[in-house]
């Protein structure tokens, strides 16, 4: 098992593997790792001869100080379980000034407008956050591929577009959501939830699918108009949007065009946790 905490600790390692030419693949977490984590990390293994995963809480990318403070830290677990996947993971755990050099402060990124919809819109400055942390990670491991889940199909997008904006040689791998056998999708966030509070929240996917199947037929508005009702009807959650955008542009969609793909977002609150969903809308 490898657990390093410091740059000069990990790159040392590393290095091993780049004389070599040996592939390395990147899962950056930050932690109260699942399994939707670790399907990431078996894709890594089966597809490089290192895999290093980064366990990391980012101050940056959070505007809400409660929510950052709140953000589970199960590091002595989250070890156990990756050391159970796999003792060939390279984990690398550092402090924030370790990783920001005593400057705790994101970079501005500009991702042609996608950090503006949706979450964006939600939460301002947040990926910019991402983008630094993500960036950061990138220039240190030099990874040949990175993974990241469809779960935040947002930050895969603006991640994808990041690479590309700044001419960064790693391939980006988008890996489907890791759901549990009744359609829950797998998130840290779920830990701050009760046992009552994630089975009620098995509505989030069912509804997803539903106007799912709605898209097929009937206007946007219509399966619109059928989310915020379903929602109104269920009081155990706070609908904070759903929306249905183009996965390119990530912009809000008003009719539906041959030739683009749609995929439905929702985001939703349970006992005060910020859950969030999507599925594909073809």
């Amino acid at each position: 098992m490898f657990l390093f905490s410091t740059k000069a600790e990990l790159q040392a390692h590393l290095n091993t593997f780049r004389e070599a030419n040996k592939a390395i693949g990147l899962v950056p977490t930050m932690g109260a790792i699942h399994n939707g984590h670790l399907s990431l990390m078996e894709q890594s293994l089966n597809e490089n001869e290192c895999t290093v995963v980064s366990i990391f809480v980012n101050p940056t990318q959070f505007n809400n100080v409660e929510d950052l403070e709140k953000y589970p830290r199960t590091l002595e677990r989250d070890v156990e379980k990756v050391k159970f996947l796999s003792n060939q993971i390279v984990i690398f755990a550092p402090t924030v000034d370790e990783m920001y050099g005593g400057n705790t402060v994101a970079q501005s990124f500009d991702f042609d407008g996608l950090e503006h919809e949706m979450e964006g819109a939600q939460r301002p400055g947040h990926f910019d956050g991402v983008g630094t942390i993500v960036k950061k990670l990138f220039e240190l491991v030099l990874p040949n591929k990175a993974y990241f889940g469809e779960k935040d199909f947002q930050q895969l997008q603006i991640i994808r577009k990041l690479v590309e904006k700044n001419n960064i040689p790693v391939q980006i791998v988008g890996v489907p959501i890791f759901r549990a056998t009744d359609g829950l999708a797998m998130s840290s966030r779920n830990e701050r939830v009760s046992q009552e509070g994630l089975q009620k929240s098995t509505f989030l996917y069912k509804v997803l699918k539903q106007a799912n199947e709605l898209f097929k037929t009937e206007s946007i508005e219509k399966v619109n108009q059928f989310v915020d009702t379903e929602f109104k009807n269920n009081s155990n959650f706070e609908l904070e949007y759903f929306t249905i955008a183009e996965e390119d542009t990530l912009k809000t969609a008003v009719n539906k065009e041959a030739g683009k793909n749609y995929r439905g977002f929702l985001v939703a609150h349970i006992e005060g946790v910020r859950l969030i969903d999507n599925l594909s809308f073809n």
